[in-house]
């Protein structure tokens, strides 16, 4: 929890809020005088979007969180905390403006944006596929804004295909590796290896994905109870992807957006029909991880689409395509309630023996913002691991 409240406040939203506030600050060259203000808006834009986008991380990880009154340590330092269905409310609304902000062919970070490399046009489809998923998000608590925000989103224009995927791409120099290579590789650590009740799931399902995901022990693909440990040379390994310097981190991709779709086409009958846009995802996540359409199609021959119950197909497929999208998965699993899981009997108290559906606010916020930490956590039902957010009504 200290981490995630930390990387995100500290690390991604202060570092945003100072370039927004060095672009304001900027006074542009005789020769960039006219161009100047289109172009600000452009970074403006952009800067804004990713800062919904992690805003809308931290409510789903805790709940009511700091907001109104976030990133002006000067005038807050002891920042209240937002009810989290309102802070929803505002991103979408905010999220519109930037979208209408933004403006193809005047210019905003070129080569400066290692995400899209300057290209604003991709900036439109990220930021209404963002805007895609925070409609899905309400989905179950306010359906009625939840449609007009995906149909807004669509009408927009979403991501389509791989070659428009928002990912932060990694360099093999130390400070700039891959996370997940840097605490497997760099630290010299063998003890991560796959969860039992996922590589099991693969496993049964028949999925080549699990060549990918993961590394085979005598030909065989083995995970560990939850919780449990073990000699590395027993479970599989994560896949080679986690072992390259340079495996791209995903902020939203195709895959992840074509769930959004057949959702929303099973949910509200909206952008058209559920079991070939499921079939779309199936072959949308083969390809990201670098498989055939015929190995796609062979599998959606065993696991079909279930009309009849399509929480699960959906959910349980987003369990599978997001694995290396965590945060997404997790989403889906809260929403869906798909797949069926269990906490291991290892769990700590707080979670009640459940599966967690939030995380603990961190420690360092109940000593430094007490009473702020003290009124949120009884808004949102106690700070434990099985208070649901806001959307996660089941």
């Amino acid at each position: 929890s200290n981490t995630v409240w930390a990387d995100n406040y500290v690390n991604v939203l202060n570092n945003l809020n100072k370039a927004k506030e060095l672009i304001e600050q900027y006074q542009p060259v005789p020769s960039e005088l006219s161009a100047w203000p289109a172009k600000k808006k452009n970074q403006l834009a952009i800067i804004d979007i990713l800062s919904v986008y992690t805003f809308q991380t931290l409510v789903d990880t805790f709940g009511d969180i700091p907001y109104s009154q976030a990133l002006n340590h000067e005038q807050y330092p002891l920042p209240v905390y937002d009810d989290d269905t309102k802070i929803y409310e505002h991103l979408i609304s905010r999220l519109k403006t930037d979208i209408s902000n933004l403006e193809e062919g005047k210019g905003a970070f070129g080569a400066g944006d290692i995400i899209y490399g300057g290209d604003v046009a991709k900036w439109e489809k990220f930021g209404n596929s963002l805007l895609l998923k925070l409609g899905i998000a309400v989905s179950d608590i306010n359906p009625t804004l939840a449609q007009s925000t995906i149909n807004a989103a669509i009408t927009g224009g979403i991501i389509t295909d791989e070659s428009q995927n928002g990912v932060f791409r990694y360099l093999p120099e130390i400070f700039n590796l891959n996370p997940i290579f840097e605490n497997l590789v760099v630290t010299g650590r063998e003890d991560f290896f796959g969860g039992k009740p996922f590589v099991d799931f693969l496993n049964m399902t028949t999925d080549p994905r699990v060549a990918e995901y993961f590394q085979d022990v005598n030909g065989e693909y083995i995970g560990q109870v939850i919780g449990a440990g073990g000699n590395f040379s027993d479970f599989s390994a994560a896949g080679i992807f986690a072992y390259t310097p340079t495996t791209p981190g995903n902020l939203i991709t195709h895959t992840e957006v074509a769930f959004y779709l057949a959702e929303a086409a099973a949910r509200f009958g909206i952008g058209g029909n559920p079991e070939t846009l499921y079939q779309d995802v199936v072959q949308a996540s083969f390809r990201e991880w670098g498989l055939s359409a015929q190995e796609a199609q062979n599998y959606l021959i065993i696991n079909p689409y279930n009309a009849a119950n399509w929480k699960k197909s959906i959910g349980e497929q987003a369990w599978v395509a997001m694995y290396n999208h965590p945060v997404v998965s997790w989403n889906f699993y809260r929403r869906l309630d798909y797949p069926a899981l269990q906490a291991p009997p290892t769990a700590i108290a707080n979670a009640d023996g459940k599966v967690p559906v939030r995380l603990q606010y961190p420690t360092l916020e109940a000593t430094t913002n007490g009473s702020n930490y003290a009124k949120a956590s009884t808004a949102i039902g106690g700070d434990k691991l099985t208070t649901r957010i806001f959307w996660d009504i089941h």
